[in-house]
């Protein structure tokens, strides 16, 4: 599933190409996504797209009467293409734009999402999300203060979308391993000066996975290339078994919230 990094690589991808362009026409071959697509999303035919945004894993193409949000799923993509290239399979939605351009959204799995947030309204999806990771909304007092009194594990605390968005398994595993907490210990636990040192790895992690990908992923006006999961330096994430990047002791594999866990028993103790 595309994570926090690549959605947002993908919104700097298609960004120089479609911001400020007219929509000529929207294109739905498939309407039954994860939901059923709105026929209100018509209403981007005729207006100026004003800028994309990301909200969480949500990409918002903003114009003057409301929103797209665009959710990739399992497997979606979004492309800028030639306005007259030929649909091929799993191509479900096209936005045409005035510069003979398009938005092509491929989803094999049909996971993904296409909805519309009318203007000075928000939708449901993105009403009880918590704050953008990279914000500086996100900080160790905000973070302990939602941590108090919760005897959830810390992995699933920082990986629950209410409380922080865009902390996926894998930036959980290697911020935790980062800031030396264990996955299973209780958020209730957790002190100041632990709190401000996982904030600052979570940005950190975050950050450098969004600065690879800005230089690994392939072309997003390259209808040969596949969008997807980049390379990344991973210091724990899928190396159970294998000896810790600090100590050397054997990395342990846990299974939490049905998510592969892997930590150092020696730099996270419980």
């Amino acid at each position: 599933m595309p994570e926090l990094p690549e959605v947002e690589v993908s919104r700097m991808g298609i960004t120089p190409y479609v911001e400020g362009q007219t929509v000529t026409q929207i294109i739905v071959r498939q309407p039954q996504l994860r939901w059923l697509v709105p026929d209100e999303l018509q209403l981007l035919q005729g207006q100026v797209i004003r800028r994309i945004t990301r909200r969480a894993k949500y990409l918002l193409l903003e114009c003057d009467l409301g929103t797209a949000l665009v959710h990739l799923g399992m497997s979606g993509s979004l492309r800028v293409l030639p306005a007259s290239l030929a649909p091929e399979k799993h191509d479900h939605v096209d936005v045409i734009l005035s510069n003979n351009m398009m938005i092509r959204y491929h989803d094999p799995r049909r996971f993904g999402a296409w909805l519309w947030q009318a203007q000075d309204t928000m939708h449901q999806v993105l009403s009880k999300l918590g704050p953008e990771p990279l914000s500086d909304a996100f900080n160790a007092d905000y973070l302990l203060a939602r941590a108090k009194g919760k005897k959830l594990v810390m992995k699933s605390f920082i990986m629950d979308n209410a409380v922080v968005v865009g902390v996926g398994n894998i930036y959980a595993n290697e911020s935790l391993f980062c800031a030396g907490i264990h996955p299973k210990r209780p958020a209730g636990s957790l002190t100041h000066s632990e709190a401000a040192c996982l904030v600052d790895e979570i940005k950190t992690v975050l950050a450098a996975a969004i600065a690879q990908g800005g230089t690994t992923l392939k072309d997003f006006t390259n209808v040969d290339g596949k969008a997807g999961y980049f390379a990344q330096e991973l210091r724990v994430y899928g190396k159970a078994g294998e000896p810790c990047p600090q100590c050397e002791t054997v990395l342990e594999r846990v299974v939490i919230g049905q998510r592969a866990t892997v930590f150092c028993p020696h730099c996270q103790p419980l």
